[in-house]
């Protein structure tokens, strides 16, 4: 029992650090990694989203206090992505979730291999342009695309969306990429709160293995940001590369 709790600790502490380090809330990494050590299905697909909260709220503090926040793309993901998720969330008991699972794996991957091949962060030291981003045209359209659909996929998977939701912001809004973080974080909050709601009300978490992922995930969520912030926005992009693209064959393999 005492293994077991120490090792839903440790899957806290990566995924709270992985989480900070690259703008998502961590239940896309907390729920393979619980099953593998026994935790039943539907809680290791719930439980983590609670736990989430506190940590990504935390790390999305120390983007803000760094001035990376857009607010409009957090203010239009939020009015777009609730609705979205609680629907996503109800939809659990109508749907099967492996060609949503085969999709999704399929979309990180496919990022994750776009930031290794056609990076946009080219220059190391250009850092001043994370200060600053170009909304797209139709860009309230684009993100109401992304925050729909990954609202949704967050309500069916029981997960914040943000594996999902830093790569679009930063492909499809053109935002530099501790923007795309900062801003993932921050809408991850939001969609993860009627989501575990819906959750617990379906009898889905269990909150005993909800606080022990949270005293991991909290404190290394706020070190995974302060790294993140720090780090050249080049190398960064590189590393979230190799990230997304190691979580979609993850993913995948899983199934």
């Amino acid at each position: 029992m005492i293994l077991h709790l120490i090792s839903i600790f440790l899957i806290g502490v990566v995924v709270g650090f992985l989480g900070g380090l690259f703008g998502k809330g961590g239940s896309a990494i907390a729920t393979p990694l619980l099953s593998l050590i026994g935790v039943p299905g539907f809680i290791a697909v719930a439980a983590p989203l609670p736990a989430t909260v506190p940590g990504t709220f935390i790390a999305s503090v120390e983007y803000w206090r760094s001035k990376l926040l857009d607010k409009q793309i957090v203010l239009w993901s939020v009015v777009f992505g609730i609705p979205a998720t609680i629907l996503g969330s109800y939809l659990t008991h109508f749907t099967g979730s492996t060609p949503l699972l085969i999709i999704t794996g399929m979309m990180v991957l496919a990022f994750g291999i776009s930031f290794l091949l056609f990076p946009k962060e080219i220059k190391a030291n250009n850092e001043n342009n994370e200060m600053e981003s170009v909304h797209p045209k139709f860009w309230r359209l684009k993100l109401f695309l992304v925050a729909t659909g990954i609202g949704l996929i967050s309500g069916l998977l029981a997960n914040s969306g943000g594996f999902l939701l830093a790569p679009s912001f930063a492909r499809i809004l053109n935002l530099p990429i501790k923007k795309a973080f900062a801003c993932s974080l921050a809408v991850s909050i939001f969609l993860a709160i009627p989501g575990t709601i819906v959750h617990a009300y379906l009898g889905h978490i269990d909150w005993a293995v909800t606080g022990v992922l949270a005293l991991g995930s909290v404190p290394f969520s706020f070190l995974g940001a302060k790294v993140a912030i720090k780090s050249k926005a080049a190398i960064l992009e590189r590393w979230y590369g190799l990230a997304l693209t190691a979580l979609g064959i993850f993913f995948l393999f899983k199934l």
